[in-house]
C-alpha cells in the first residue's frame, strides 16, 4: 500500500492524516512550521486556531450543529478533541486554543503510522497519493506549483466576495425577476429597486459604516482588481447608480417605470435557495453589513448565509478543478482539503479533510471509494456545492441551510423548518454510515482509544 503525503498540519491536514493512519495507511505529514512561520500563526502546533476559538453553534437545529452531529457519526478526531477541551460559550462549542492544539499535535504525531516532516515543500509530490491541505496562506512557491497542476486561471490569491442571503428571507412583494432589456432568462436576476430617497439613505449608511482593519499581510494591491462597494460610493453619490447599481434596461412592475437604482441578486446554486448580492464586494465589518444591506428595498429581513470578505485567501476554483472525491480532475492522485478548496470555517476544514481521507482510504483498502454523501447532509451539500460545475462564479462558503435541497413540505416557522432540515440530515448520515460501516468503524474505534490522550490537560 502506498504512503500518502499530507501537506499541512492544520485542521484539515491533521484530520486527514489521523483518519488514514487509523485505517492502517502510512502517512507522511509535512508541515513547514515552525521552521517557517506564516504571518498569522504563532506556534508550530498542529491545528493552531489563528482567529476565533469558537467552532460555532452546537444546536442541532443549526447548520453548524448539523455538521457536528455528522462529524461525530463519522468519527472526527478534531471534533472529539474540541469537545474534550471545551470552555464555557453558551450554545457554541469554544475551546482552550492552546490545549486544543497541543492535544491534536500529541494524538496525530504520536500515531506509529504518521511520520512528521517539518519542512517547506516547494512542489506537490507527483509520485503517489497526496492531500494538499495548506490553507489560505499557502506559501508562494507551493502556490505556483499548485497553479501548474490546477491551471493558473483556477487559483485565487485573495477573497473578494459579496454577501449571500437566504432566498426565503427576501420580500418578494418588492423584489422582481427581470434581466436587463429582457436578455437571457427572465429569472436570471432578482432585482431590488431603490427610489431616490432610499438610495440616498443607503449611500449615507454605506459610506459611514465601520470597516474591517486590514492585516499587514493584506496589502492594498490585493484589492485593486475588485474595488469594495463602499469605496466606489465614496467617489461620488451617483457612482453606484451609474455603476454596479445601474437601473438601465429594467422596469419595476409595481410602478411601470425605471427605478432610481437597482441592486441585483444572482442565484448562487441550481435550486435558487441562495442569492449573491451582485457587485457588493465589501470590507465592512459583519454587523455593519447586516445593518447597511438591510436598508436595500426587499432585504429588510434578509438572513445572511455568509458576509462579504476581502482578504488574503489562497483557494482553487473547486467546481472547475475538483471532483466529488476532492481529487484534481486531471491529476487524480492529488487531492485538496480544507480552506484551499474554498470551504470556510474550522469544522468545515476538518470535515473536508475527513472526507478526502475516507475516500482515499476506501480506494486503497476497499478497492473502491464510498458512495457520495447525501445532499441532505450538511457536509454532503457543502461538497456538492464546491464540486458542481454549475456553481459559478465560485466563492468560498461555509455550511448553511441555503446549500441544502428544499424540504418536500413548506414550513413557514423558521425554527421548525431548520429542525426539519436537521432531522432529515440526521437520518441521511445514519443510513450512509451504516451502509459504509466497514469504512467508518475504524475511526470510531480509534477515537475511544485516543480519548484519554485527547483529555490530557483539558480545560475545566
Amino acid at each position: 500500500m502506498p504512503t500518502v503525503t499530507v501537506i499541512g498540519a492544520g485542521l484539515a491536514g491533521s484530520e486527514a492524516a489521523w483518519q488514514l493512519a487509523v485505517r492502517g495507511i502510512d502517512v507522511e505529514l509535512v508541515e513547514m512550521r515552525p521552521a517557517r512561520m506564516t504571518p498569522a500563526h504563532h506556534t508550530g502546533l498542529f491545528a493552531e486556531l489563528v482567529c476565533s476559538n469558537s467552532f460555532k453553534s452546537s444546536d442541532p437545529a443549526t447548520a453548524p450543529g448539523m455538521l457536528k452531529e455528522e462529524l461525530a457519526t463519522l468519527g472526527s478526531v478534531i471534533l472529539a478533541v474540541a469537545r474534550a477541551h471545551a470552555v464555557p460559550a453558551g450554545a457554541a462549542l469554544a475551546v482552550d486554543r492552546e490545549r486544543f492544539a497541543a492535544a491534536v499535535t500529541r494524538i496525530v504525531a504520536s500515531h506509529p503510522l504518521v511520520r512528521v516532516i517539518n519542512a517547506e515543500l516547494a512542489e506537490v509530490p507527483r509520485t503517489g497519493p497526496v492531500i494538499v491541505a495548506t490553507g489560505p496562506l499557502t506559501s508562494d512557491a507551493l502556490s505556483a506549483d499548485l497553479a501548474s497542476i490546477v491551471g493558473a486561471g483556477y487559483l485565487s490569491f485573495y477573497d473578494a466576495a459579496a454577501p449571500i442571503v437566504d432566498a426565503t428571507s427576501l420580500d418578494m412583494s418588492v423584489c422582481f425577476f427581470q434581466s436587463r432589456y429582457g436578455k437571457g432568462e427572465g429569472s436570471d436576476y432578482l432585482n431590488c429597486p431603490f427610489d431616490a430617497e432610499s438610495y440616498e439613505r443607503f449611500i449615507d449608511a454605506l459610506t459611514s459604516a465601520r470597516r474591517v482593519v486590514r492585516k499587514d499581510f493584506e496589502p492594498d494591491d490585493l484589492f485593486s482588481a475588485c474595488q469594495p462597494i463602499e469605496e466606489i460610493a465614496r467617489t461620488g453619490r451617483d457612482a453606484l447608480r451609474f455603476g454596479p447599481l445601474k437601473p438601465v434596461g429594467l422596469t419595476d412592475p409595481r410602478t411601470g417605470t425605471r427605478p432610481w437604482a437597482v441592486l441585483q441578486l444572482r442565484p448562487e446554486n441550481r435550486e435558487r435557495t441562495m442569492y449573491n448580492l451582485v457587485g457588493c464586494q465589501t470590507n465592512l465589518a459583519f454587523d455593519e453589513q447586516a445593518r447597511v444591506f438591510r436598508m436595500v428595498p426587499g432585504l429588510e429581513s434578509a438572513e445572511f448565509l455568509r458576509y462579504g470578505v476581502m482578504h488574503r485567501n489562497t483557494y482553487v476554483d473547486s467546481p472547475r478543478v475538483l471532483d466529488e472525491r476532492l481529487a484534481v480532475r486531471m491529476h487524480g492522485d492529488v487531492r485538496l482539503a480544507g480552506q484551499i478548496t474554498g470551504t470556510e470555517g474550522y469544522l468545515e476544514a476538518a470535515a473536508t479533510g475527513l472526507w478526502a481521507a475516507l475516500v482515499l482510504a476506501g480506494e486503497l483498502t476497499h478497492d473502491a471509494p464510498p458512495s457520495s454523501l447525501p445532499r441532505e447532509t450538511a457536509l454532503g451539500s457543502l461538497i456538492a456545492y464546491a464540486t458542481d460545475p454549475a456553481t459559478r462564479p465560485y466563492q468560498p462558503m461555509h455550511v448553511n441551510f441555503g446549500l441544502l435541497p428544499p424540504l418536500e413540505e413548506r414550513i413557514k416557522d423558521k425554527r421548525a423548518r431548520k429542525a426539519a432540515f436537521a432531522a432529515r440530515g440526521r437520518q441521511a448520515i445514519a443510513v450512509w454510515a451504516h451502509r459504509h460501516e466497514a469504512l467508518v468503524a475504524p475511526g470510531l474505534a480509534a477515537l475511544r482509544t485516543a480519548a484519554s490522550t485527547a483529555s490530557e490537560g483539558s480545560a475545566t
